[in-house]
């Protein structure tokens, strides 16, 4: 991968890792009434993944994905009007703070963790392939290896098979299903190799590496974007904090950690060894990053919570309908 995209892949983990530290101090501070679910240890993998996605492809990203919505477009102001409730974020104070998205910009809302997005891509791209607009577009989802243990999963996926569709499956085996551990919840050597009952491509990466993350994510999705069907992608990795802000993740051994490593504190000395960046260089990033985060949080915060008797919380489909209509 060359020097500029790497680089790029850089800026776009520290974001998300610095977002996310930022939603949880707020969340400390009272401002955020649920939970907020940190991607500590993904933004490797979930950034890598959005970089290749272009305009007209969908995303479903999961709780965890900070790095890569903010790839596709979503930007900080959104993420902390949306945890923090002000009607000035596309949710317009509603949903809670993991349910957001933008159907317009193909980034899709999420419904649930366990592969409940599978067949919501999957039928993107068939009304998109139904309408003649499918062209070269393709849809990533990202799920995680609890996820894949479950009904939805299961039908979807033999769905995209059976209708070849181009789409991709970003699974983040991050070792603990909530608190199950993976010995637990799959007996197979490795996720992927459920790839080949379903008649679908496979790839695996290291998780934590990030310049195997981008290489693994840009040749799934070419895969996909030139027709070869749909791809499943399986990396391996750490979930490096609790399911939220609520669980301290004592669960997680010694052992398991010493086992992986910090994916953004990896790719940062990596790229300082090879002479791609340096100390001062990286410095800049994190300081660009939480310059921008203050901003938006100074604004979020100026602006005003919902009234529910004033709100026009109609459906996405229905205030669609109305406008057709008029």
């Amino acid at each position: 991968m060359d020097t500029s995209t790497r680089i790029t892949h850089l800026k776009w983990m520290i974001l998300g890792r610095a977002l996310d530290d930022r939603l949880a101090k707020l969340k400390a501070q009272g401002e955020v009434p649920g939970s907020v679910f940190q991607g500590r240890g993904q933004e490797a993998y979930s950034a890598a993944g959005a970089m290749f996605l272009k305009r007209g492809d969908c995303y479903a990203p999961l709780i965890r994905d900070t790095a890569g919505r903010l790839v596709f477009g979503d930007f900080p102001l959104e993420a902390i009007r949306t945890h923090i409730g002000r009607r000035t974020g596309r949710m317009k104070g509603r949903d809670g703070n993991i349910h957001r998205g933008d159907p317009d910009l193909g980034l899709l809302p999420m419904i649930s963790h366990l592969g409940a997005m599978i067949s919501v891509v999957n039928g993107t791209l068939l009304a998109k392939r139904l309408t003649g607009r499918l062209a070269d577009h393709v849809g990533l989802v990202s799920i995680g290896d609890g996820a894949m243990n479950t009904g939805a999963t299961h039908e979807a996926l033999n769905q995209a098979a059976v209708e070849r569709l181009p789409l991709v499956v970003q699974v983040a085996d991050n070792q603990v299903a909530y608190s199950t551990f993976s010995d637990r919840t799959y007996a197979c050597r490795d996720l992927v190799d459920r790839a080949v009952g379903y008649g679908m491509g496979s790839l695996t990466c290291d998780g934590t590496d990030a310049d195997a993350c981008l290489a693994t994510m840009h040749e799934a999705i070419a895969r996909a974007r030139c027709g070869e069907g749909p791809q499943m992608v399986v990396a391996k990795l750490l979930r490096l904090a609790g399911h939220g802000t609520h669980d301290d993740a004592a669960y997680v051994t010694d052992e398991m950690k010493s086992r992986f490593g910090d994916c953004l504190q990896l790719a940062e000395r990596t790229l300082k060894v090879q002479g791609v960046i340096d100390e001062s260089g990286i410095a800049a990033l994190w300081d660009e990053a939480r310059a921008s985060i203050q901003v938006a949080v100074t604004q979020a915060l100026a602006e005003p919570i919902p009234v529910a008797a004033d709100e026009d919380w109609c459906a996405y489909s229905e205030r669609n309908l109305t406008e057709l209509r008029a």
